[in-house]
């Protein structure tokens, strides 16, 4: 407890329509350093916890008018008070009346007559836990502003590097010197790759902290797998990959058109990492119940089955380099699956070593 004070004065309302019944309690309290607030009915606690923010609510259930259990619910109801935890101290004492209080929102639960030292151990605990989560929201909070300001300025930073690049390696490749071509295009590639993967951390990131808004809209798939392709296509020249299109014309799927974007870049730049040069990467679609199943295969290196089963566990997680030395993260396959399934959808995988690998995803169809 003393530790606990150190920090803060805390604040416990206590409400019981017979409040001197418990005037050992309020002494005992108060000789510990904490402030206390006090309420005899459900509705002055409501109008008591709004005011005051206690930091600790100690509530006796039968009480006239409004009880314990029906002012607990609206106190977790109101958005000024849900956080305030609410310990349940009450004559009785059977399982249900527990079990009650535990699912109107209640953290604990003291049956009277009450040990002194007891209310304080659990008092301190509850106490002690609630300074924790202020303390780690407040964390997150500074841990959030810092990615926000950091992928802000890395996109400042990565977006005229990734021009210059591709203005260079197009200005030589009409060279005669074949290694100022072959390094102008190597550098290329790796601008674009770190600039990929960056967003695939930004974008995880973001999920994580609940930031990524999902806004479902009429998605054109031929449109979008064309933009995709037009993106990577450096990437496919430099390793003169074949790309062939089976996607059923203009068919358009349910979804948030970004996180779609999301899973197509991610997986035709994962075929293109471990396929080999002169290879073949194939996209097809095709209905299903109302579904839209999209596929891209590769003839690549393949994948045993112990990687398979690992692909979408983020603890798991290990990227290998491709054909043609590219790095990863093995992020970008655990936002593939959190997107896909975001909207609606599954995502599978077939593979079988040295001959290929096949990704597929399904999406309701528009």
């Amino acid at each position: 407890m003393t530790d606990y004070a150190k920090d803060a004065t805390a604040t416990i309302m206590l409400v019981d329509d017979t409040p001197a019944n418990l005037s050992v309690l309020i002494d005992y309290l108060n000789h510990f350093g904490f402030e206390i607030l006090i309420a005899t009915d459900g509705e002055g606690a409501l109008t008591a916890a709004k005011a005051g923010q206690p930091d600790l609510i100690l509530l006796d259930i039968m009480m006239p008018g409004m009880d314990g259990y029906q002012t607990c619910q609206c106190l977790k109801q109101d958005r000024s008070t849900k956080d305030i935890p609410v310990i349940f101290i009450s004559a009785l004492s059977e399982s249900m009346d527990k079990v009650k209080g535990f699912s109107v929102g209640g953290v604990d639960y003291i049956t009277k007559p009450f040990q002194q030292d007891e209310v304080l151990a659990r008092v301190t605990t509850h106490l002690t836990i609630q300074r924790q989560k202020k303390e780690l929201a407040e964390v997150n909070a500074t841990k959030d502003k810092f990615i926000s300001i950091i992928s802000h300025d890395m996109r400042g930073i990565f977006t005229p590097i990734a021009g210059s690049s591709d203005l260079m390696r197009r200005m030589l490749s009409k060279s005669d010197d074949e290694r100022l071509k072959k390094f102008s295009n190597r550098l290329s590639t790796s601008v674009r790759n770190a600039l990929k993967l960056f967003e695939n951390l930004l974008e995880w990131s973001m999920l994580q902290q609940g930031n990524i808004s999902f806004v479902p809209s009429t998605v054109s798939l031929t449109q979008l797998v064309d933009e995709t392709m037009d993106l990577l296509q450096e990437h496919q020249k430099s390793k003169n990959i074949q790309f062939v299109n089976e996607i059923i014309d203009d068919v358009q799927v349910r979804g948030d058109v970004n996180m779609i974007k999301t899973v197509v870049r991610n997986l035709v730049s994962n075929a293109l990492k471990f396929t080999p040069s002169d290879g073949t990467i194939t996209m097809t679609s095709r209905k299903i119940d109302g579904f839209i199943d999209v596929s891209v295969s590769d003839n690549g290196i393949g994948m045993s089955s112990d990687k398979l089963e690992k692909l979408f566990v983020l603890q798991e997680t290990k990227s290998n380099p491709g054909t043609d030395g590219e790095k990863g993260t093995g992020l970008g396959l655990i936002l593939c699956k959190e997107f896909v399934e975001k909207n609606g959808g599954t995502i599978w995988v077939n593979s079988c070593v040295n001959q290929g690998t096949t990704f597929g995803f399904t999406l309701p169809e528009a």
